[in-house]
């Protein structure tokens, strides 16, 4: 499906010089000389390489269709990740370097969605958030005021993030599996 160069977003999947890109960021610029252009930030999905390129308005790129299936995590041995697919139960193995710094938050059970191209699998994307227990976290200090403050804590899997002075060990809070980032005490 070709699209204009003004309708790339983030997470779109381009076919651009004979390769396929992931796009990671976007800026529409508009120059006080010369026409408005889209700057987009992309990453190859193959060998990882990244590429900064100007889109103009006027210019049309081929927007990737990737066929989409439900898998769920099963175990990470090394550097190797095994998801079972939902319905056929066939297992697949996948390196770890495809999902990137989310891989810390999987967990057994985790229902995640491959995508593939031409039937080859070329991304991983975990659920937006996930409920983790906190291991360790430091004591409120006095005095700090609620609403700005934060304080670092431990997850579960290992993982260092900063959490309100109200959550302490214990705790099972929801974390934004893209960047590990507290959202919200969990129910």
């Amino acid at each position: 499906m070709r699209i204009n160069g003004n309708a790339i977003r983030p997470g779109n999947i381009i076919e651009h010089n004979g390769r396929l890109w992931r796009v990671a960021k976007i800026q529409h610029t508009q120059p006080g000389k010369g026409g408005a252009y889209l700057q987009a930030e992309m990453k190859d999905i193959r060998d990882g390489t990244k590429l900064n390129e100007r889109f103009r308005a006027a210019e049309s790129v081929e927007k990737v269709r990737l066929d989409e299936e439900a898998y769920q995590f099963l175990f990470i041995d090394g550097d190797e990740v095994t998801f079972m697919h939902g319905k056929t139960y066939e297992q697949i193995t996948l390196n770890k370097e495809m999902i990137g710094d989310p891989v810390v938050y999987l967990k057994d059970g985790m229902n995640v969605t491959i995508h593939s191209y031409e039937g080859s699998p070329i991304s991983v994307e975990l659920p937006d958030s996930w409920v983790m227990e906190v291991m360790e976290a430091d004591p409120v200090v006095k005095g700090q005021t609620a609403s700005s403050s934060y304080k670092p804590a431990i997850l579960e899997n290992g993982e260092r993030i900063m959490v309100p002075p109200h959550i302490e060990a214990g705790a099972r809070v929801l974390v934004a599996t893209a960047d590990g980032t507290y959202l919200e005490r969990a129910k």
